[in-house]
Formats: structure tokens, sequence, C-alpha cells
């Protein structure tokens, strides 16, 4: 999951999920599983999601990704998150 994280999500949520100027922090406890469940990762991922906890504007549609990859990903941010006392 982390050579997928990198390769479609870290040039806006930053290396380990820390966020940029062009996207959020996903090592936040806004996404932690009860507020953000794997689904809405998913989700964002393949139909892109409209801008509601940040000013970062709407996030596109990963382009190229498939649902396997999606689901790698989140395990990778799912573990990096609990590694940072998320949940």
């Amino acid at each position: 999951g982390a050579t997928l994280y990198t390769r479609h999500c870290a040039k806006c949520h930053g290396v380990v999920g820390g966020g940029t100027d062009k996207g959020p922090p996903l090592i936040h406890r806004i996404y932690e599983p009860n507020h953000h469940a794997d689904f809405a990762f998913l989700r964002a991922a393949e139909q892109g999601v409209r801008a509601h906890h940040w000013k970062f504007g709407d996030m596109p549609p990963v382009e190229g990704i498939t649902q396997d990859e999606v689901v790698k990903i989140i395990a990778f941010v799912r573990s990096v998150q609990k590694e940072n006392g998320i949940f």
C-alpha cells in the first residue's frame, strides 16, 4: 500500500499523510474510521469528493486506480493513523 500511496496520493496528501498545500492530512482525527469509514476513502478515489472539511477545493477522482489498489492504500493509511494514535 505504501508504494501505491506514494504514486497516487502523496502529491496532495503528503509523503506519509501529513498534508500539503494541495490537500489535507489523512493522519488527522477527522479521517479516523468512525468518522470516515474505509468506504469513504474508496468512494473519494473512485468518484472524487466535494470539499467539506477543508478549503483545498474538491478532490477529483484518482485516474487509473483500481479498487484493489485503493483497498491497499486504505490499509496503509490506517496503519499510519494507528501508529500516530488517531485510533
